[in-house]
């Protein structure tokens, strides 16, 4: 993982990446895998985990985009309603034809059976229930989600 100078979680690259950045001089480690070691023929070098810019970079407020794809990963790829994973779609909160609007706030992920059984109705209405309130995600959701397996040390700076 790559940290700004500020210590805000930037991206995830490759430990070639982070050996690069350190070895130039333009990232300190933070974190290193002290089980493991890179060896050249001349140097061996700590294999990173987190490494922290040396300088500050300004990173321009990361918007992100509203789309069908970027709703599944933010509600994991499951129904917010029964929780399968199996033939999902997109669901409105409250209806368009109650005027509900394409939000983050007001679109959430859901099997076709759930949408299909809670139709033109609120989930009070159709007395179903979410798992989550749907909310506007940050980058650092994205971090996490893209990372997948997730390292012990970098807990603390996804905020987990």
């Amino acid at each position: 993982m790559v940290l700004n100078q500020n210590y805000e979680p930037l991206a995830i690259c490759n430990v070639k990446r982070a050996v690069i950045l350190a070895y130039l001089g333009k990232a300190e480690i933070v974190s290193k895998n002290e089980t493991k070691k890179i060896k050249s023929v001349r140097h061996t070098f700590d294999y990173p985990s987190i490494v922290r810019l040396v300088y500050f970079i300004k990173v321009p407020y990361k918007k992100i985009i509203l789309s069908r794809k970027n709703i599944l990963r933010r509600d994991g790829h499951r129904c917010q309603y029964c929780g399968t994973t199996q033939n999902l779609t997109v669901d409105h909160v409250m209806p368009k034809s109650r005027g509900g609007e394409d939000s983050w706030e007001n679109l959430t992920t859901a099997c076709i059976r759930c949408n299909n059984k809670k139709g033109d109705r609120t989930p009070e209405e159709s007395k179903m229930h979410l798992h989550s309130i749907p909310k506007r995600p940050s980058h650092i959701t994205f971090i996490k989600n893209f990372a997948g397996k997730i390292d012990e040390d970098w807990k603390p700076y996804l905020y987990m």
